[in-house]
């Protein structure tokens, strides 16, 4: 079975919109700036033999304030820019009580079962506190870039704090089992 890096969306791999204090995707397709040092930290931990997968939460389509194509579009543009092996996004809100948006672990369980990947050997990288629970909840390692946004944490410990992708890379690629 293969380790895998499951990595979040906005905020570890492009930038978010932050209005108010809080992380929001990028309009559209243009508006994508995709994090300093993503590629080169991406292309590293494919080197070290990580499957990679993006798992982001899309509740905005669901709300109606985003459609569906501009996402698939937005996503399409990372998959060109990024070495990315899979691709999972959630497009329900809080209320639709599906089993894939983050914190429940859905997305993570999917792709492990399509790849046959070692979950307890993998890694969930995310800005947000739901990310961190995710991770835990499949079974894997965690990595909180940046803050948490000052979001309630509720129990979530990630395993580390960085402050960027290309250092949740670096702590990845350094990590050894028995280490904590």
């Amino acid at each position: 079975m293969r380790r895998a890096v499951f990595l979040d969306r906005d905020g570890v791999l492009n930038e978010p919109v932050l209005r108010n204090g809080r992380p929001l995707p990028p309009p559209d397709r243009d508006s994508l700036t995709i994090v300093a040092g993503a590629a080169a930290a991406l292309h590293a931990l494919r080197d070290a033999g990580f499957f990679l997968v993006c798992v982001t939460n899309q509740p905005d389509i669901a709300r109606g304030t985003q459609s569906l194509a501009v996402v698939e579009s937005i996503n399409a543009a990372l998959r060109e820019a990024l070495p990315l092996d899979d691709f999972r996004m959630c497009p329900h809100d809080n209320a639709d009580g599906c089993a894939c948006r983050k914190p429940k672990p859905g997305m993570l369980l999917d792709s492990a079962a399509a790849h046959e990947l070692d979950l307890a050997g993998s890694f969930m990288v995310g800005d947000r506190w739901s990310d961190i629970h995710a991770g835990r909840r499949a079974g894997c390692r965690t990595v909180l870039v940046g803050t948490g946004y000052g979001e309630p944490r509720g129990d979530a410990v990630p395993d580390a704090t960085v402050a960027s992708i290309t250092d949740a890379a670096a702590w990845i690629a350094a990590w050894t089992p028995g280490r904590t």
